[in-house]
């Protein structure tokens, strides 16, 4: 399905238009449903964190949509405008797809999780467009994140912010990318995993990420694995750590996300 009838700064002659993939479990039922954010430096999009986490979602009994949005040379705030028409195009649809408007979240991988945790944090009216479906709202009910990039200092991942921001990126904007210090209280629910050993994006992301939470009281979750490299997403490789799949079904049941 494809989010814009036109999209918003196009560049001219791309032929590559920003889409959400639905799966759908047919049963007749309602079902929560979750925007699917494949990492990939905010240069591509990773297949293993995309097709294969909807599955995955769909046997817990979650619709999944994953999100094809705008990477470089496409630079902020076009990757965002994408992920959050996708929420709202969701929403529009809800009745049609089976899912439960209410109980919409969004899960993202690497700079992925930066989208994701970034449409969680920020609710920016300028990321909307002024038509109907842009007035939806667009803030997820809950956020999943695996090892997220959320800092924008010397302890994020370089590649990311130059992508999304340019090589000399206006301070205030870097700021508003700097996610653990736009935490609010009125932040959704997050769940979010990292691994010690992640060279790619150091666990650093995730650890400020969850204080920041903490400090304002946010239900959250966070399970630091010792072992794994970075960019496992469901893979077998490392047992200990795809069990992170079991604790995030769990937190969903637990705080009402299911169904």
């Amino acid at each position: 399905m494809k989010l814009w009838d036109k999209i918003p700064g196009l560049i001219e002659g791309d032929q590559f238009e920003p889409a959400i993939t639905p799966y759908i479990i047919k049963d007749n039922t309602k079902h929560s449903g979750v925007v699917v954010c494949p990492g990939g430096g905010y240069v591509g999009r990773a297949y293993h964190e995309g097709e294969p986490v909807a599955c995955w979602l769909n046997s817990i009994g979650i619709n999944a949509f994953v999100l094809d949005y705008r990477t470089a040379p496409y630079r902020y705030p076009y990757p965002q405008m994408d992920a959050v028409r996708a929420i709202q195009l969701v929403r529009r649809h809800a009745e049609e797809f089976g899912t439960n408007k209410d109980k919409i979240g969004i899960l993202g991988f690497s700079a992925g999780g930066h989208l994701a945790a970034f449409v969680t944090v920020h609710r920016l009216k300028e990321l909307s467009l002024d038509d109907e479906i842009g007035k939806i709202d667009c803030r997820p009910n809950f956020c999943i994140l695996g090892y997220p990039v959320i800092l924008m200092d010397r302890l994020g991942h370089a590649g990311s912010k130059r992508n999304l921001l340019g090589d000399n990126p206006d301070p205030t904007l870097t700021e508003l990318c700097s996610l653990e210090k736009q935490v609010t209280p009125d932040t959704p629910p997050v769940f979010l995993w990292h691994t010690a050993e992640d060279a790619g994006v150091p666990v650093e992301n995730s650890l400020f990420f969850a204080a920041a939470l903490s400090r304002y009281k946010i239900p959250f979750e966070c399970h630091i694995f010792q072992k794994g490299r970075h960019g496992l997403g469901i893979k077998y490789e490392v047992p200990e750590v795809r069990t992170w799949m079991d604790l995030c079904e769990k937190w969903l049941i637990q705080n009402g996300f299911t169904g």
